[in-house]
């Protein structure tokens, strides 16, 4: 029982879809009905069986308490609504237990006499040997309250109650609230009683008929059914012949260890029995929200995605053959520096005389502009991918949540604008992953280009040279030949060919592209970290969260 409970405390209904207001609802209902009832129940056998005293405004809840007790222990009057402060009524014995006990463990309970107390969220403990030792009675405020808290108050006591009396009048006994709270007891698993008061007389027959055929229709016509006619109250209560059925029923229950058990354990067995279908129904609520949870973990992951595709086509396409770049590959490839720098020598001389070289001032030129322009690249690759990551959370109430919800204006807007851009530490790290990147080609020209080829004992070559020729092809368009603007010059697809072969540059392309792709992937992974952290931090239910309340619902089950 306790692992259901630590279950139910354990998520909260985060996105405010449709349905989610009632799931809370729902939840804090099991969590209170098992805080407030089973829990106490479980831990505390032998205690009287407590009977709630429910209905709505002026069903004469208070005078029947009242009478029942044979003095005025709970307010009544013409001003409604009278109780405010919810008044249990027991047997001095268990008066400790009552005030000390785990009962209703979430409300202050305070001791009698304070019948005309407007104290608010507090339980009034008083004492009467009128009452036998295994009764207890609670007149709760009324669940048709002006009064939103009065509301609350009474469905959390009816939940607790081994049996809720409900009581009402003739007149309004028709009344919606009334058959809802009714169905509402009898789904959480309640034993039901009903009181109509204040029947007419003459006519008071076909409202009775009536009011039965209303508890058939209903599903609860197997409660108890008791009714009081329209009469003079005087001292705040009933003449005594008026609840002489009522009183003699409760006092027989309570009186009787085996029918006070019967009670309790009826209404015990009740509250488990609809656990089995008020748990699973909440773990579907839970579902739902996995459902989007997870559908803005998708939005994440296709913005990225997407980023990334266009980042594959945007260093295929030649674009980045442009500006800066552009003009380092043009002074670098039509002054002669791109012939020197491929100038095939023979011998052991010529091998010592090109290790002696230093490289030329324009390849050190291109391969900045080439690692400053592919750098801007992915970096404008991840903002568009946090900037439509977040579009799409805007268009998504749920993902408008996790954008602003709970953080109020300014700090919503600044997770917004945080978000919509690329993490302020991105480009240190872009700058790292392109410069590994561009050693990753060279060491492919020093591994897999000439060094493999039978050639390679008389060739001698600035191997940072080719690896940069090799990356203008590949960012430029692929591996093919790329014609420079304005003639001056064209990667010498041929040559490459000739000293690496058709097949070995074809190999080395698709491992340099691969390798760029993958450094750039996981930069992006890093990224989207981010909006998963946002995600987390919303506290929304995972898909574990609904399978640890089936499992619950299981072992409850076993255990019974």
């Amino acid at each position: 029982m306790i692992e259901l409970r630590d279950q139910i405390d354990s998520f909260r209904f985060i996105l405010d879809v449709p349905g989610a207001e009632d799931a809370r609802a729902a939840q804090l209902e099991i969590r209170n009905q098992l805080d407030d009832y089973v829990l106490p129940r479980l831990r505390s056998a032998g205690v009287p069986m407590l009977v709630v005293l429910g209905g709505s405004t002026g069903a004469g809840k208070s005078t029947l308490v009242n009478t029942l007790v044979g003095e005025r222990v709970s307010a009544t009057g013409v001003l409604r609504p009278t109780t405010s402060s919810p008044i249990l009524v027991c047997h001095p014995d268990h008066a400790e237990w009552f005030l000390e006990g785990p009962l209703l463990p979430g409300m202050a309970k305070v001791p009698g006499p304070a019948p005309d107390a407007v104290v608010g969220d507090q339980l009034v403990i008083m004492q009467s040997e009128a009452l036998p030792a295994g009764l207890a009675l609670l007149d709760s405020p009324d669940f048709d309250s002006v009064f939103e808290d009065h509301y609350e108050f009474a469905t959390k006591l009816m939940a607790a109650a081994d049996l809720w009396l409900c009581v009402t009048t003739a007149a309004r006994y028709a009344d919606a609230q009334v058959w809802q709270m009714l169905q509402r007891a009898k789904e959480h698993g309640a034993t039901i009683g009903t009181v109509l008061s204040r029947v007419p007389q003459g006519a008071g027959s076909e409202v009775v008929e009536h009011f039965v055929e209303m508890l058939e229709e209903h599903g609860v016509g197997e409660a108890e059914r008791f009714t009081i006619p329209e009469t003079k109250i005087e001292a705040s209560r009933l003449p005594e012949e008026c609840v002489e059925d009522v009183r003699e029923w409760l006092v027989g229950l309570a009186d009787s260890d085996e029918r006070r058990s019967d009670v309790i354990r009826d209404t015990f067995g009740g509250v488990l029995d609809s656990f089995r279908t008020r748990v699973p129904e909440l773990a579907k609520q839970v579902e739902t929200q996995v459902e989007l949870r997870t559908a803005l973990r998708s939005d994440v992951e296709a913005g990225y995605a997407t980023a990334l595709a266009e980042l594959d086509e945007a260093t295929r396409n030649g674009s980045l053959l442009r500006g800066e770049v552009l003009a380092r590959w043009q002074d670098f490839a039509g002054t002669g520096d791109l012939v020197r720098a491929l100038h095939v020598q023979r011998g052991r001389a010529a091998r010592k005389s090109n290790r002696r070289r230093r490289t030329p001032t324009r390849v050190r030129a291109l391969k900045s502009a080439l690692r400053a322009g592919l750098e801007s690249l992915i970096l404008a690759g991840a903002d568009h991918a946090a900037e439509q990551v977040v579009t799409r959370w805007r268009e998504n109430p749920a993902g408008r949540e996790i954008l602003v919800g709970g953080q109020g204006a300014g700090a919503g807007a600044a997770r917004v604008t945080a978000l919509e851009h690329a993490s302020p530490e991105l480009a240190r790290r872009v700058t790292r992953a392109v410069s590994a990147w561009q050693d990753h080609v060279l060491e492919l020209i020093r591994t897999d280009g000439v060094t493999k080829r039978s050639v390679a004992k008389l060739v001698s070559f600035d191997e940072e040279a080719l690896s940069l020729v090799l990356t203008v092809g590949l960012l430029a368009y692929g591996t093919s030949d790329v014609a420079v603007e304005g003639g001056t010059s064209a990667v010498p697809q041929r040559l490459l060919k000739a000293l690496f072969g058709a097949e070995s540059l074809r190999g080395m392309g698709a491992k340099a592209r691969a390798d760029l792709r993958s450094r750039i992937g996981m930069l992006f992974d890093e990224e989207a970290i981010r909006f998963g952290q946002a995600i987390d931090a919303a506290g929304i239910p995972d898909e574990n969260t609904a399978v640890q309340l089936y499992q619950a619902t299981y072992n409850l089950e076993v255990a019974r």
